[in-house]
């Protein structure tokens, strides 16, 4: 099956998404080193959920709105979410939700598969798309949406950090000593809708106003949800950056130890659960992509420039590997 054939990381690189640097001119965001933003109100946040996974979290397969307009979902989806309205409600009036908000813009510009940071002690390893592509489909790399360093450009990397609070597990924990598994798992499923809507609000902010790349943008909350905006906010763990341990080079950068109270847990998740972190991509051609499978070529030369062991990034991310 040819598209699932992989070429060697060398020739993977040969055929890199590039384009054409010599006349494009990254904008310079409008401040760089880091911004906090703490208690930011829910009422604000709220316009910006995306309540498609919070019916997907309960086991309905279809989209918002359509699973409360199909006649065989929607009694019990429209019961779950006037129940799910009525505990964000209470939420609000108590103050459950703790929102803040980390945000960082660097300046950078990428080595091969790497994004080189000025001024930092270390640098990001991202890893590279190596299945054969057909006709002139470029073997992606979240590098390449950052200009090279031999462009004598200067472009920027952002990271972001928002989080719903450590209350949400608290308040989870409450119910669930109630013997109230319902209230339970909604208000983690509502933490979590309150979490990916802060950091929708927060990317619109740093398109428009803090990089200001995108100053005109209008877009419906369908729209941003159809990420029909510029630029991309990809998290260390999905598909276009499946290596989670990234994220301690993201929480440095942020000084996240100092600033806020998330933390990372052994196997690099994010504590609290109601937390998102991820990057920011200013570059119009930046896209996401699903890295697919890499080989044990890529995973050495990666382990090298991480100084990791192979065997640890293997238990990372196993699910890509073709060993």
């Amino acid at each position: 099956n040819k598209s699932n054939k992989l070429i060697s990381i060398d020739k993977a690189r040969e055929n890199k998404f590039t384009c054409d640097w010599d006349n494009y001119n990254p904008i310079k965001p409008t401040f760089e080193g880091i911004k906090y933003f703490d208690n930011i109100p829910v009422e604000e946040i709220i316009d910006y959920i995306d309540w498609t996974p919070f019916f997907n979290a309960w086991g309905f397969n279809s989209r918002y709105p359509k699973v409360l307009e199909n006649n065989k979902t929607k009694n019990e989806a429209q019961k779950l979410f006037d129940d799910g309205k009525t505990l964000l409600n209470q939420a609000i009036k108590e103050k459950w939700f703790d929102t803040k908000a980390t945000i960082g813009f660097y300046p950078a510009n990428s080595s091969e598969d790497d994004i080189i940071l000025h001024g930092q002690k270390f640098n990001l390893h991202h890893l590279r798309q190596q299945t054969a592509k057909k006709g002139k489909k470029p073997n992606y790399c979240l590098s390449d949406f950052i200009a090279p360093i031999d462009s004598g450009k200067k472009d920027w990397i952002g990271g972001f950090a928002v989080t719903a609070g450590f209350n949400v597990e608290k308040i989870g924990q409450n119910f669930a000593d109630k013997n109230d598994d319902y209230k339970s798992i909604m208000i983690k499923v509502l933490g979590d809708r309150i979490a990916e809507a802060l950091a929708e609000k927060m990317h619109e902010k740093v398109r428009t106003d803090l990089w200001g790349y995108s100053k005109n943008e209008s877009l419906k909350n369908d729209d941003l949800i159809k990420e029909k905006y510029v630029g991309i906010r990809p998290a260390p763990g999905y598909p276009s950056c499946p290596d989670h341990s990234e994220k301690i080079a993201l929480f440095n950068l942020l000084d996240i130890k100092n600033n806020s109270n998330l933390q990372l847990t052994e196997s690099f998740a994010v504590y609290p659960a109601s937390s998102v972190s991820g990057w920011y991509f200013s570059h119009p051609d930046s896209k996401y992509f699903g890295l697919s499978r890499i080989d044990k070529e890529q995973l050495i030369d990666y382990a090298k420039r991480k100084k990791m062991e192979e065997e640890q990034l293997v238990k990372i991310f196993p699910q890509i590997i073709d060993l």
